[in-house]
């Protein structure tokens, strides 16, 4: 009876070892994650930052939060920390700072973009191209804007994090100086912003592409990264390498949401299929696309854009005379009359474009938006040194305008949709655009 019994009991320990051991070191990793995953609210990761410039948090304020719940955007106050030694170096290896900032002697205002995205799946595109965006925005702000002139004025990196937890969260963080100090008006909605800030924005936009232009064929096109699907199968590079969010190859869905719309004026001139079966908006986005050799046909025209231009995305000066952009989470190569296109749409009062407020259903381009385009051109002349034709500049002006229209009725009109709609009509009825985009696409 007794060896029955003891048979039994080997048995049983055999089977209850195992589950204890695995219970426990499951219970060993769990904890072990916890206590290796650094906090990530904004405090912790402000004071860790601002420590490696000699900086001491004094006070932090939540502004806003990011879109969708992926972060957050705080104002810093911070002064220089009198223990240098104390400093709490952190140990994050990917921590980066940018050497080119000096540390303040003195009590000062910078900005925290704090992003904590919700748990997601790598192939959830939506997911993707947000993450990758406020990577490009990082890399941007850390190792491209500090080239830009003092006539170009942007916000300066002061310290950023790109970190990968033990528990598959992520933390990415970019302090950066304040630029209300020196642009203390928020450009708000368009039906605030007045000839001089539209001007000044112009003079800006201009100036910035001016100076990308000549220098955007020295960009390393195996580093710009690709429409999210695409990078999810490669390490992320540098910036778009096609700038802003609204271009074809990422708006497939609302492209054949848009084919479908049988009560939609633009379904058939934009998504119909021609006689080399392309739609007019697949070859316009071709002719706007940056090519990944460099050959394209526009990339002799290709610039830096800021891809998301609108009066949200700027401060000026009390006279409103300058301007500074910020967010640039969408920046990469496009031809710069894109960026024109959506400040036009989304930020220029109507008034300023056109002289009668009752817009026909086709419009010319009158003197109010000449003017804007003449300015502008003769100051991207000027910046880059190189040679652009008013004919030329006024073709890729209409595309972008084209272009900027098919994502507008894919996705929901916004801005001047009156004054949109009227002037790609005018566009769509000109021969003498058509033949020359069968000559571009040939």
């Amino acid at each position: 009876m007794l060896q029955p019994l003891t048979a039994l009991w080997k048995r049983f320990l055999l089977v209850l070892l195992p589950l204890v051991l695995t219970i426990s070191i499951f219970n060993y990793f769990l904890s072990s994650s916890e206590t290796m995953t650094p906090p990530s609210s904004p405090s912790h990761v402000a004071s860790a930052l601002l420590a490696q410039q000699h900086l001491s948090l004094q006070s932090l304020n939540e502004i806003q939060r990011l879109w969708a719940g992926y972060g957050s955007i705080c104002n810093l106050i911070a002064a220089p920390n009198l223990s240098p030694t104390s400093s709490g170096q952190t140990s994050r290896s990917a921590s980066t700072a940018n050497s080119a900032i000096s540390t303040p002697q003195e009590v000062q205002s910078y900005i925290l973009k704090l992003i904590t995205p919700p748990h997601a799946g790598r192939e959830d595109e939506g997911h993707v191209r947000k993450m990758l965006s406020y990577q490009v925005e990082q890399h941007f702000y850390t190792h491209l804007a500090p080239a830009l002139p003092h006539s170009v004025p942007v916000a300066k990196a002061i310290a950023s994090i790109n970190e990968h937890h033990v528990s598959g969260a992520s933390t990415t963080a970019l302090i950066m100086t304040d630029l209300k100090q020196t642009f203390p008006v928020a450009g708000e909605k368009r039906a605030f912003l007045d000839q001089a800030q539209v001007h000044a924005a112009l003079d800006w936009l201009s100036s910035f592409h001016g100076f990308w232009w000549p220098r955007a064929k020295e960009l390393d096109r195996d580093t710009l990264v690709r429409p999210p699907r695409t990078e999810t199968r490669r390490a992320v590079g540098s910036v778009w390498l096609n700038g802003g969010y609204t271009y074809l190859a990422t708006r497939r869905s609302e492209y054949e949401s848009l084919a479908g719309d049988d009560d939609s004026e633009w379904r058939e001139p934009l998504t119909g299929r021609g006689e080399g079966g392309s739609s007019l908006a697949e070859r316009v986005a071709a002719i706007l696309a940056s090519s990944e050799d460099g050959e394209g046909p526009m990339d002799d025209y290709m610039t830096l854009i800021h891809g998301d231009v609108k009066s949200e995305n700027l401060f000026t000066s009390v006279s409103g005379d300058k301007v500074a952009f910020y967010d640039f989470q969408y920046t990469g190569l496009g031809l710069g009359v894109c960026d024109l296109a959506k400040l036009f749409t989304c930020s220029v009062p109507l008034g300023i474009l056109v002289e009668n407020r009752h817009v026909p259903s086709k419009l010319d381009m009158e003197r109010g938006e000449r003017a804007l385009l003449e300015r502008y051109l003769a100051n991207l002349r000027n910046t880059s040194g190189k040679s652009y034709d008013w004919d030329t500049f006024v073709r890729h002006w209409e595309v972008a305008l084209v272009d900027w229209l098919r994502f507008q009725a894919s996705w929901g009109f916004w801005g001047n949709t009156e004054w949109l709609e009227s002037r790609v009509r005018h566009i769509l009825d000109d021969r003498g655009w058509r033949s020359w985009m069968n000559d571009t696409t040939r």
